[in-house]
């Protein structure tokens, strides 16, 4: 699979809630190769060496026009300097990294997403409408301010979103788990399969709905990286089976019954 290490063009810088930001760039080539699910290491400063390390992030989205999205939440160093570069600045991107997710020829899909584990759901969605499957989407977060702005993208789609927050102030009160337990795909469903991307707890909990529904599972896992291409080992998870995955190099998207839970 190729990747590419290049200085690509800031083109749009968006504020979504006071600390949450989106990045649009020109970077045809890294669009042109990704697929849903996986990321990009991101250099974010421009001159020194503080911070040393890129810095990881889901592709949230991409276009035939080469353009390129991430979103994320600022919450340290590395992301408060990311967010304050200027459109027209040039940003140092290698990617795309890692194994996306698989999309199965089955006809029915349930896309979950909790807070910045929404990002990636984007792209995903955006796949699965162009091969003319409209995928049940359920997107939660912990307030309303946070979850509003990044509904509009999912919903040109024409999909139905459901939509949670952990205060009650925008759709439903709780948590995506509460939405998911309500969930049955049609009994005629071919390989229905369930993608998830949020808070390792919540992932864990969708997989044990899961199994109880014996339902298919991919899961996007996040985790400090500092290489992102299998070099440092510094991202290792455990495997159900025994040892370890590197989430950079065999994921970040694995079949969630491969990995050890401790449910």
């Amino acid at each position: 699979m190729s990747q590419f290490q290049q200085n690509v063009e800031l083109i749009r810088t968006e504020s979504m809630t006071r600390d949450v930001v989106r990045l649009t760039f020109h970077a045809p080539d890294i669009a042109a190769t990704a697929h849903p699910g996986q990321f990009i290491m991101v250099q974010t400063t421009t001159t020194g060496n503080d911070p040393l390390l890129r810095r990881p992030f889901s592709i949230h989205q991409v276009n035939n026009n080469g353009a390129l999205q991430i979103l994320f939440k600022v919450l340290g160093r590395g992301t408060e300097l990311l967010a304050k570069r200027q459109e027209g600045e040039f940003v140092s991107l290698l990617g795309p990294l890692g194994k996306g997710f698989t999309l199965d020829n089955g006809d029915a899909s349930c896309l979950i997403g909790g807070g910045m584990g929404i990002a990636p759901m984007l792209f995903l969605a955006h796949s699965l409408r162009r091969q003319g499957k409209t995928p049940t989407v359920i997107l939660g977060a912990r307030t309303g301010d946070e979850l509003v702005p990044l509904l509009a993208d999912f919903q040109q789609l024409g999909v139905v979103v459901q939509a949670v927050t952990n205060d009650g102030s925008f759709g439903s009160h709780g948590f995506v788990t509460d939405i998911f337990k309500d969930i049955h795909f049609p009994a005629h469903s071919i390989n229905p399969i369930v993608y998830t991307c949020g808070p390792r707890p919540m992932m864990a909990a969708i997989f044990l709905q899961c199994q109880h529904k014996n339902l298919s599972c991919q899961v996007s896992m996040e985790t400090t990286m500092a290489c992102g291409i299998g070099a440092c080992l510094g991202c290792a998870i455990p495997l159900k089976s025994g040892g370890y995955a590197h989430v950079c190099a065999d994921g970040p998207v694995f079949s969630a019954k491969d990995l050890l839970w401790n449910l």
